[in-house]
């Protein structure tokens, strides 16, 4: 079997002073401990044989956090960055809007029909579409790296929700819960076409401390 690798890579930490949920709008770009984070993962992936990884390709949202997370990977294996609109952000009413029960949004009631169906969710894309897009980038990639390994940069919640999908678990989750830190790598190990285990690392950990990842996609 044709052992292939698929590394679904959460972007690094934004600069997001306002602390807005900033979702698919242009202009957030990583702040500097999310550009050190990118190198760390690239030093990391790129590390001394036998630790270096067999990457041959990286692909990434369009967005620019995560077009500025792929760079340095990019670079360290000495390939173009390929962009996949289907690892965009999940669509979200909330973007560009702080959300809590304070100053944020939810005070206003004409939000409060966006909140009736956690389960969809009703407030965005829905959860079985993010699996959708993001499966079809998954097997575009298989193709490209077959045998050898690829990143892709892409978002917190559909990373994530492609994770419990390939798991078998249901789509609907806290929030809060999510393992699925800025700069980690869920990984998938492929044998031909069959999915034989999901890994989970964060090669940036000693700059995760005092990351919030609530404002944060």
């Amino acid at each position: 079997m044709v052992a292939t690798t698929i590394h679904l890579m959460r972007h690094g930490e934004v600069h997001n002073p306002r602390g807005v949920l900033y979702g698919r709008l242009p202009g957030f770009r990583l702040s500097e401990r999310g550009l050190a984070m990118a190198d760390m993962v690239a030093a990391h992936l790129a590390g001394p044989v036998p630790a270096r990884r067999d990457v041959v390709a990286v692909i990434a949202s369009p967005l620019q956090r995560a077009q500025e997370t792929a760079g340095p990977i990019a670079g360290a294996f000495d390939v173009e960055i390929r962009t996949d609109e289907r690892l965009i952000e999940a669509g979200n009413h909330f973007e560009g809007k702080t959300f809590g029960v304070g100053d944020g949004s939810l005070r206003h009631p004409e939000h409060w029909p966006y909140l009736r169906n956690p389960f969809r969710p009703s407030w965005g894309e829905a959860y079985t579409e993010q699996v959708e897009r993001m499966l079809a980038a998954v097997t575009a990639a298989r193709e490209i790296a077959r045998g050898h390994e690829a990143v892709l940069v892409s978002h917190q919640l559909p990373v994530w929700v492609t994770r419990l999908s390939l798991e078998n678990r249901h789509l609907w989750h806290d929030p809060r819960k999510r393992q699925c830190s800025v700069a980690s790598l869920t990984s998938l190990r492929y044998e031909g076409d069959t999915l034989v285990g999901i890994g989970y690392s964060e090669p940036a950990a000693s700059l995760l401390p005092g990351v919030s990842s609530v404002a944060g996609a």
